[in-house]
């Protein structure tokens, strides 16, 4: 007699096994134990660069809420560092948000295309993972300086990208830039925005 094998449960799975059924049927439950393995670390990362605790803590949910759309219509290669890629990322953008409202306005959350995490890694100001992370107020003043001194088109083309996450069709629509023109005013303003980056006196400190 043969016996249908069980099927293994979410904690057996790996994350590339995790992240594969989750594309496939979309159990949140496969997503939650993903998420929970790394929950530390992205924690970690929030905590970081956002206080009090609170504030790191409503990230770190703001962020499994977003993951629960991306990560049906997008593969990840290496999960671990991308989720910490994407945590850096969203927390930048949340402390972007305040800078721009002032003390008393409501935050606007913005999270990059999950697709185009490895190659976002300029709007971190230019850094990688060995590099100090402590975002200061001196590299914010930077990167906001960089992207306002961007043309105008590369500049809405970057934020439409990175941090509204529209995809090459959505920003020629909403420019009115042909798809030609769209790439290259994300390659030459990606290339800008490095430059400037690299060469302010307090980006890199």
């Amino acid at each position: 007699m043969f016996f249908k094998r069980r099927p293994k449960s979410p904690t057996e799975l790996s994350d590339e096994e995790l992240l594969v059924r989750y594309r496939l049927e979309g159990v949140v439950a496969d997503l939650g134990v993903l998420y929970e393995r790394h929950m530390a670390l992205v924690f970690a990362v929030c905590r970081k660069y956002l206080r009090p605790d609170e504030d790191a803590q409503d990230a770190v949910m703001q962020l499994f809420e977003k993951l629960i759309d991306t990560l049906r219509r997008h593969e990840v290669a290496n999960f671990p560092a991308w989720l910490q890629a994407t945590a850096r990322n969203h927390c930048l953008m949340i402390l972007r948000a305040r800078q721009r409202a002032g003390p008393d306005g409501a935050l606007v959350l913005h999270f990059p295309d999950a697709a185009d995490m490895e190659s976002s890694g300029v709007l971190h100001q230019a850094g990688d993972a060995t590099e100090d992370e402590e975002l200061t107020e001196a590299r914010l003043q930077a990167l906001e300086h960089a992207l306002a001194d961007l043309p105008e088109g590369q500049r809405r083309c970057l934020e439409l990208f990175y941090l509204e996450k529209k995809c090459y069709r959505d920003i020629a629509d909403l420019t009115g830039f042909d798809l030609g023109l769209v790439k290259s005013h994300l390659q030459n303003g990606k290339r800008n925005l490095k430059r400037y980056l690299d060469s302010a006196p307090n980006a890199a400190r």
